[in-house]
């Protein structure tokens, strides 16, 4: 039983749990962010990307500081340690302490690493679970530290359920991809011909995924529960869920100046045969957020909407090399860098509402995550160093 993305592709990258104990690489750490009283508010050739507006200047120094001393890896002395895409995933039995670094994927693979990324993902996360827990309990226990999380351990689900409001995306499996090649149906939906890159759909759809390897296959609801990945039963009731936690995410969206086009959620179960929402929830990672006020203009005079998501870093190098067949990919300037850590520090604020915090410098990251660790009552002896 393991929980959510991380564990079940480290399972297959990392082997052993038993990780040998070396330095996080890193940075320092942060305190949650603060409250504030209003929420707020480029790349190279051939395609400049928009700076996103709104940054204090305290956050931009540190963002550019922090470029070169990211938090790529943890190697805790935890039991069970596994690492995925993202995040570092420690099994502690009963539950599991789940680490989001800096290491920024898509393709199937590793990009860059983005200053305070893990950061943004974590706590955006965790702002979205406590709002989301009237819908469908999640398996968040609590957030120690800005980078952490501990959460319930459950069995999860290998089916991953994305859920489209657009008709949009980069990815062989996005739903536009698929659509622009002449499929009408997908993942047991129909389409009507002449749509349009990034056009609202009639209504919100779920396009279900299945791990097969180390990428995404689409699935079709019968064909999940006919080979056994989850019962009738559990579908529908995920599948209800789902829905419900998008149209949410829409609505709290809108209320800012924000689209959420896209998103994916994890669920499993608990050890009383509960679904819970598990993993991570409307972050900029699985999520793909638009400016509302000129998707109208920019769709119309078939322009790509301006995004505040990591769409713009996928699109940069499917203008450079083909991700998914090239053996060696172009490195992303620092330019392109600094400006997703920007947007994913913009998106934190204006969703949540909070300062985004930057990490106070001089305090090693392991000695700030064993601090916040050694509340939790593990009886681990961590003894960081």
């Amino acid at each position: 039983m393991q929980i959510g993305r991380a564990q079940a592709q480290a399972a297959r990258q990392t082997g052993s749990a038993g990780a040998r104990a070396a330095p996080l690489m890193a940075r320092s750490g942060a305190p949650v962010g603060r409250r504030r009283s209003v929420a707020c508010g480029a790349a190279s050739a051939p395609a400049p990307v928009e700076s996103i507006k709104g940054i204090r200047p305290d956050t931009e120094k540190a963002i550019a500081a922090a470029v070169d001393n990211c938090l790529t890896a943890t190697h805790l002395p935890l039991p069970g340690r596994r690492q995925g895409k993202v995040r570092d995933t420690y099994d502690l039995g009963d539950r599991v302490v789940i680490v989001t670094t800096d290491r920024q994927s898509a393709f199937d693979r590793l990009l860059a690493s983005i200053p305070f990324k893990g950061q943004v993902l974590n706590q955006t996360a965790a702002w979205w679970f406590g709002q989301t827990r009237g819908i469908v309990p999640n398996a968040l226990l609590s957030t120690p530290d800005p980078n952490v999380s501990v959460m319930k351990k459950c069995a999860v689900f290998p089916v991953e359920f994305v859920v489209r409001g657009f008709m949009t995306g980069s990815t062989d499996t996005s739903l536009w991809t698929h659509y622009n090649n002449g499929a009408r149906s997908y993942c047991g939906n129909d389409f009507p011909d002449g749509m349009r890159k990034n056009q609202r759909l009639d209504k919100n759809v779920i396009t279900p995924t299945t791990k097969a390897e180390d990428h995404d296959e689409p699935i079709t609801p019968s064909e999940i529960i006919s080979r056994g990945l989850m019962s009738a039963a559990d579908w529908e009731a995920a599948s209800r869920a789902a829905l419900a936690l998008f149209e949410f995410g829409q609505q709290e969206a809108a209320k800012r100046g924000l689209l959420l086009v896209d998103t994916k959620y994890e669920f499993g179960k608990d050890a009383d045969g509960n679904i819970m929402l598990i993993d991570e929830i409307h972050t900029p990672d699985s999520s793909r957020y638009w400016l509302a006020d000129s998707y109208g203009a920019r769709h119309a005079a078939g322009q790509e909407p301006e995004n505040i998501d990591k769409e713009f870093l996928r699109l940069w190098f499917r203008e450079r090399c083909d991700p998914y067949k090239d053996e060696v990919l172009p490195e992303a300037p620092r330019e392109l860098v600094v400006e997703l850590s920007r947007r994913y520090v913009h998106l934190y604020e204006r969703i949540t509402g909070c300062d985004f915090v930057p990490p106070p410098e001089g305090e090693p990251v392991a000695a700030r995550i064993e601090r916040a660790l050694a509340g939790l009552g593990l009886g681990l002896g961590l003894g960081l160093k």
